[in-house]
C-alpha cells in the first residue's frame, strides 16, 4: 500500500485539483463530491478538512464506491480513519478497514452508481496512467457494475502481451521438460504449444494461427486460458491488458476504442461497442503436458524464451506464492464451497446457449475418461486421456464406451472413432466437431458465471 501511495502522489501533478475552500463551499453540485473525493488522495491538510466535510454533509449511498477506492489507492491514516468512521455511522455496518469486507457487502446489495462516478474514476486512475480515463470516460454503456472494476496494480500493457512472439520447432525446444504444463491449440491444423512458465508472464498472446488472427487469453488469477479469433464481422480487434479486473478476471481493452472487454465472453463490457453485437468466436484449449503435446503433435511450434522482455522463465516460477495456496489476490461477491477455491474444472460455453455454462470437475473427470453429458438439449462427450487433458466434442446421437485414452474411442456400436484437435472422425466418415472448452479455477468461473450447472 505505501508503494501505491506514492505512485498515486507522484502522478498527482496531474489532476492539477487547485481546490480552495471557497470552491468547496460555493459548489454543493455532484461535481463537487467527485472532487472533494479526489482531493482526500492529494490536497494538503487544510483542504482534505474540507472536502472530508463536504463528503459528510452530502453523505448517501452512492459516496461508497468512492470512498473505497481512495482508500484502496493509499488514503492518508486520517482520511481513512475519517471515511471508516463515516461509512460505519452511515451504514451500520462494522467491517472497519477491512475493505474486502467492505466492497463483498457492497457488491451483494443493488448497485447505487452516483451520477458523476465514471468520471472520477475517470480522473482517479489517470493519476496511475493517463491512458486509463479513457475505459470510463466512454462509460455510457456498461453491462457490468462499475464499482466491480477493480485496478490489478499494473498500468495498460504492464503485464506486456506476446505479439507475434517467436517460435521454435520442438527439436529446437531444449529448455522445456515433458512434464512441463503447455497450453495446446491447433488452428486448421496449425499446432502450437504455449508454456505456462512463459505465458504466465505475459498473460496474452496475439498471433496468427492457421492464417487466423488470434489472443490467447490467459487470467492467472483464476486460471484460465481462453483462445479467441479476433476478427468480427471484417473488423481485427486488437486487445491488450487493460489493467483493471473484474470479479479477479481480468479485463481486456481494444486500442481501437478503448473499450473494456470481458475475457470470460470475449464481448466488450464498458465503452463503446457495448450493445454493437460483438462476440469473438472462441476456439479450444487444452492443458496438457509438454512431453504428451510433442508426441500428439511432432510438428508443432512452441513459445521460444526469447521473447523481448527479461523475466525468470523456470516451471513455476510465475505466480508461485499464488498457486501455493487457496487463498485469493482480489475478493469476489461470492464463493461456493462445493469445491475448493482453486480446484480446477473443465467448462464448455456454447455461443447458442451463453447463459447455459456448465463445469466439471477435473478430479471427477480424471475418474471418468468418456463423461457424456448436455447443455439445452445440445450433447457432447468429454474424453480425458492419461495426462489429465481433457477435450470436449459434440457427440449428437452417438454414445460412446471405451477411449484408449490416445486416439481411438468406440461407441456402443462397436464403431471405431478417431480423435484429433478438431474433431472425432469414424470408421464409416462421420464427423462430430469439437467443441470449445477450457480450464478454470472454479472459484474464477463460478464468479463470472453463478448459473453454472457443476458436475462433480
Amino acid at each position: 500500500m505505501p508503494a501505491i501511495r506514492c505512485l498515486v502522489v507522484a502522478f498527482g501533478i496531474l489532476l492539477m485539483l487547485a481546490v480552495t475552500a471557497a470552491h468547496l463551499r460555493a459548489e454543493t453540485s455532484d461535481r463537487a463530491v467527485t472532487r472533494a473525493f479526489l482531493t482526500l488522495l492529494v490536497g494538503d491538510a487544510d483542504d482534505t478538512a474540507r472536502a472530508a466535510a463536504l463528503i459528510e454533509a452530502q453523505w448517501q449511498p452512492s459516496f461508497l464506491p468512492m470512498a473505497l477506492e481512495v482508500m484502496r489507492l493509499g488514503g492518508s491514516a486520517a482520511v481513512s480513519g475519517t471515511l471508516v468512521r463515516l461509512m460505519e455511522r452511515e451504514t451500520g455496518a462494522g467491517h472497519g478497514h477491512d475493505l474486502d469486507a467492505w466492497q463483498r457487502a457492497m457488491w451483494n446489495a443493488p448497485e447505487a452508481r452516483h451520477p458523476r462516478y465514471a468520471a472520477f474514476k475517470s480522473a482517479l486512475y489517470s493519476l496511475i496512467d493517463p491512458r486509463f480515463s479513457a475505459y470510463f470516460d466512454t462509460a455510457g454503456e456498461t453491462l457490468i457494475r462499475l464499482d466491480e472494476i477493480v485496478w490489478g496494480g499494473v498500468r495498460q500493457d504492464g503485464i506486456p502481451p506476446l505479439r507475434d512472439p517467436a517460435m521454435l520447432a520442438a527439436e529446437d525446444a531444449g529448455y522445456l521438460e515433458d512434464d512441463h504444463i503447455v497450453f495446446g491449440i491447433s488452428v486448421d491444423g496449425d499446432a502450437r504449444a504455449y508454456p505456462k512458465r512463459i505465458l504466465g508472464w505475459h498473460e496474452m498472446f496475439v498471433d496468427t494461427v492457421g492464417g487466423v488472427p488470434v489472443a490467447g487469453v490467459y487470467c492467472t488469477l483464476c486460471g484460465t486460458v481462453i483462445l479467441y479469433r479476433t476478427e468480427h464481422e471484417g473488423t481485427r480487434h486488437r486487445l491488450g491488458t487493460s489493467g483493471f479486473l473484474y470479479r479477479s478476471n481480468k479485463l481486456m481493452y481494444d486500442q481501437a476504442t478503448q473499450s473494456l472487454w470481458s475475457t470470460m465472453r470475449g464481448a466488450p463490457v464498458v465503452g463503446p461497442l457495448v450493445g454493437k453485437g460483438v462476440v469473438l468466436a472462441r476456439g479450444s484449449v487444452v492443458t496438457t503436458t509438454w512431453g504428451e503435446w510433442r508426441r500428439r503433435h511432432p510438428a508443432t511450434r512452441v513459445l521460444s524464451l526469447d521473447t523481448g522482455h527479461r523475466r525468470d522463465y523456470a516451471e513455476g516460477a510465475a505466480y508461485r506464492d499464488y498457486f501455493a495456496t487457496d487463498e485469493l489476490m482480489f475478493s469476489v461477491p461470492v464463493l461456493d464451497r462445493r469445491l475448493k477455491n482453486k480446484d480446477e474444472v473443465f467448462t464448455v460455453l456454447l455461443a447458442r446457449h451463453p447463459e447455459a455454462p456448465l463445469a466439471m470437475s477435473a478430479a471427477f473427470l480424471a475418474r471418468t475418461p468418456v463423461h457424456h453429458d448436455a447443455i439445452e438439449g445440445t450433447a457432447l462427450v468429454v474424453l480425458t486421456d492419461p495426462s489429465g487433458a481433457n477435450r470436449a466434442y459434440a457427440s449428437e446421437d452417438v454414445t460412446f464406451t471405451h477411449y484408449d485414452g490416445d486416439r481411438s474411442v468406440e461407441d456402443e456400436t462397436g464403431m471405431t472413432w478417431t480423435m484429433d484437435e478438431h474433431a472425432l472422425t469414424a470408421e464409416d466418415g462421420r464427423v462430430l466437431r469439437r467443441l470449445p472448452a477450457q480450464r478454470a479455477f472454479w472459484f474464477g468461473w463460478f464468479a463470472a458465471f453463478p448459473n453454472t450447472r457443476l458436475v462433480r
